[in-house]
């Protein structure tokens, strides 16, 4: 373990290993040994944690230019910002680039606010949308947020995938409606169609502005390249980040023109749309696309539902998710199976105290993935 590690401030304790490169889908420590990413990159690593194509193309942009402010245009941005517009419904035309997944949410309810000229902000509970201060008022978690209260107001929450909760709660004074299409952190559980269309249709009806939080589910994850493109809901901003870049740190608001059109006021980032971020996300998406890796999710997430049917149900209260999104609902607390998965070289992280989360890398090999999935049967039907 390193000084470095043994010195953070606030966040969680590391685990007693020390990870130095990555190999495809695997980790590599620092004596040599190779864990299978099962979930250890957050998500951000999609493409793995040291994708050859990314690498290549940070290289090649840092011999250009590192850095440029945003007050000058640059082609690798220009690339970046049409390549993503490009895959996404023709409502969508600004993109704000930022550094992070936090960022992403900061600024989209900065924009809902201003554009609408109203003040609260309607979440769901479960929720997870980030860890400073608006974007936290976001979050659900009252063990999260009560360390750092009072946070901002004119936020409420409502139970998730609940329509008659969500339409009460949304009226005159709504700015937006906040919601992930599956809620990562809150224990994976996926929105219905019927939720997302209720959210649409409210919003409309208020004149309120409807935000999917797709900073872990977007980019492949669940099956599509996003995952409202499941339900046929098309938001009015839609937040991302994690492995939009291929693990490198970037957030992008993407909003309609009428939204930027009725922003007042201003809204920055010194190293939002960075060359390099850009550069990266730029391989990033032509990767993505080449690939074809939406389609490889959804595939190997059907693999992965087919072969965890095996599990128990006095050991396993539920199985959830969406392609290579997918979480385990345990009868007892996780981080036994956690650590025994971790012995055995597999990495994987939780999303509440009996939730197992699955987040491989979408390029895992077919034979590997087959190997992780026998190993997760076994230690959960045995028990951690």
């Amino acid at each position: 373990m390193s000084d470095a590690a043994d010195r953070g401030v606030g966040g969680a304790p590391p685990r007693p290993i020390s990870l130095v490169r990555a190999d495809g889908a695997y980790l590599v420590d620092d004596r040599g040994r190779r864990y299978l990413d099962i979930g250890a990159t957050h998500g951000a690593g999609s493409l793995g944690a040291a994708n050859p194509e990314v690498a290549r193309a940070l290289a090649d942009q840092a011999r250009d230019l590192i850095y440029l402010g945003t007050g000058y245009s640059n082609p690798v941005r220009t690339a970046f910002v049409e390549r993503l517009l490009g895959l996404l419904p023709p409502s969508f035309g600004r993109v704000f680039l930022s550094n992070s997944g936090t960022e992403a949410v900061e600024a989209g309810i900065k924009f809902a606010r201003s554009s609408t000229g109203r003040p609260k902000v309607v979440a769901a509970m479960r929720g997870f949308h980030g860890r400073t201060l608006g974007a936290l008022s976001a979050t659900w978690r009252p063990e999260l947020r009560a360390p750092f209260e009072p946070l901002v107001p004119g936020f409420v929450h409502v139970p998730f995938n609940d329509p008659a909760a969500l339409e009460a709660a949304v009226d005159e004074t709504t700015a937006l409606v906040l919601l992930e299409p599956v809620q990562g952190e809150g224990g994976v559980h996926v929105a219905t169609p019927e939720y997302l269309r209720a959210a649409r249709a409210v919003t409309e009806a208020r004149g309120a502005l409807l935000a999917f939080d797709e900073v872990q589910t977007g980019i492949a994850r669940t099956g599509r390249l996003f995952a409202f493109q499941r339900s046929g809901v098309v938001p009015d901003l839609l937040l991302l980040a994690k492995s939009l870049a291929g693990g490198v740190p970037i957030g992008a608001t993407v909003t309609t023109d009428e939204v930027a059109r009725r922003f007042r006021g201003s809204h920055h980032s010194t190293f939002g749309g960075n060359p390099l971020a850009c550069a990266a996300g730029l391989a990033a998406l032509d990767f993505t696309v080449r690939e074809r890796l939406a389609e490889r999710a959804e595939r190997l997430g059907a693999v992965a539902f087919d072969r965890l049917r095996a599990l128990p149900p006095d050991r396993v209260r539920e199985v959830r998710g969406l392609g290579l999104l997918l979480g385990i609902e345990l009868r007892e607390r996780v981080l036994p199976v956690l650590a025994e998965l971790e012995s055995r070289g597999f990495l994987a992280i939780s999303a509440g105290a009996t939730v197992l989360r699955l987040l491989p890398p979408l390029t895992v090999p077919e034979a590997a993935w087959a190997d992780a999935l026998s190993a997760v049967v076994e230690v959960v039907s045995r028990g951690g």
